[in-house]
């Protein structure tokens, strides 16, 4: 279970100057933020149809704000639109255990996913539990905790919207992510967060593009950027591209964009593979771009005990990068764990200052 992560109440971090801009730092965070892990019954059942899944799976969060309080500034949330409620109140893998003869752990005893608006999730139907099944939720705990800790480091938040159809009998088909449904993802956003987004209008300024706001002005300072959120939509597909329609250099839009070099949306990237990609990272990073990358993925870098890409990633300058072990899991089998050598989740950029 979650519960079984090893960490300890909070992590304190090395004081970092407010001069600093806010691609002069370099911090760790968390991919799937929200997810529990999936149920014990329903992963062998998971296993016994496709074993490379299920341990791609198999891995679990603590809460949101026990995240926060050990000093991870990095989150991720996946969204799935449905404005009319209940289109996944019942998943198809509790339905997979009672027919088994097996009770399924309890789930949504509030009727919340019977609720209107954003749910958050990992996959429908098999890895369906979270902290915060109600999108709104998990960001009114967040604004909550940033209430209480106004002085906090600037925390970033990367989206995806997803829509993927699962092409197997029973599974529930999401809807998708059309220009309406992406503004919802912006109206509960500012709704919840507020003035405490760092939005692409101000860093743009009076510049007609935030690449070029960030080439001639640079990137707000951790002073002016304490207490806030700054949030990325985690696509480059049509997706994106609907996003951006009718709000060029997303103007008056909440969220950033993963968009190529050289257009007026350019500013903060996703670049996954650390160890591939190391030398692209770092040209982009050294022209003044924030970049997300990752330290390991579905669950193999831990069961290896293999930090290379950890290694990589640090390296190439990335100023945000995601892990799903910030504390050991028993269940990699190791002691695997992602965390600078300082003993911190946060620390002022290695080359940049």
């Amino acid at each position: 279970m979650w519960s079984s992560l090893t960490h300890s109440a909070c992590t304190t971090s090395p004081p970092i100057s407010k001069e600093l801009k806010l691609n002069q730092i370099q911090v760790i965070g968390s991919h799937n933020s929200y997810k529990k892990p999936i149920e014990d019954a329903l992963l062998a059942l998971l296993e016994r149809q496709n074993p490379a899944l299920a341990m791609s799976l198999d891995y679990g969060h603590i809460p949101l704000l026990e995240q926060l309080n050990l000093g991870l500034r990095n989150l991720e949330m996946d969204v799935f639109y449905d404005p009319e409620g209940s289109r996944y109140s019942e998943p198809l893998g509790l339905q997979m255990v009672s027919q088994r003869g097996l009770s399924p752990l309890a789930f949504d005893q509030d009727d919340e996913l019977s609720k209107p608006g954003l749910k958050m999730f990992h996959v429908q139907d098999i890895d369906f539990r979270s902290h915060h099944l109600i999108f709104k939720d998990g960001l009114k705990a967040l604004k909550k905790w940033s209430d209480h800790n106004p002085e906090h480091m600037p925390i970033f938040i990367t989206i995806n919207a997803k829509d993927e159809t699962i092409p197997i009998p029973g599974f529930t088909e999401p809807l998708v992510f059309d220009k309406k449904a992406l503004d919802s993802i912006d109206h509960e956003i500012r709704e919840i967060l507020g003035k405490k987004l760092i939005t692409p209008d101000a860093v743009r300024g009076n510049y007609t593009s935030l690449q070029r706001a960030i080439q001639c002005s640079g990137w707000p300072s951790l002073g002016e950027s304490r207490g806030r959120f700054i949030v990325v939509l985690d696509h480059s597909d049509q997706k994106m591209q609907r996003y951006i329609d009718g709000h060029p250099a997303l103007r008056n839009r909440a969220m950033f964009v993963n968009a190529k070099e050289d257009t007026a949306e350019a500013a903060i990237f996703v670049i996954n593979q650390a160890k591939k990609d190391e030398a692209k990272i770092r040209q982009l990073v050294n022209d003044g771009y924030i970049v997300r990358t990752r330290a390991d993925a579905d669950t193999i870098q831990a069961r290896n005990n293999d930090t290379s890409s950890f290694t990589a990633a640090k390296l190439s300058g990335a100023q945000i990068i995601t892990t799903d072990y910030y504390v050991s899991d028993p269940r990699s089998g190791t002691e695997y764990q992602v965390i600078f050598d300082n003993g911190s989740y946060s620390r002022a950029h290695p080359f940049l200052q």
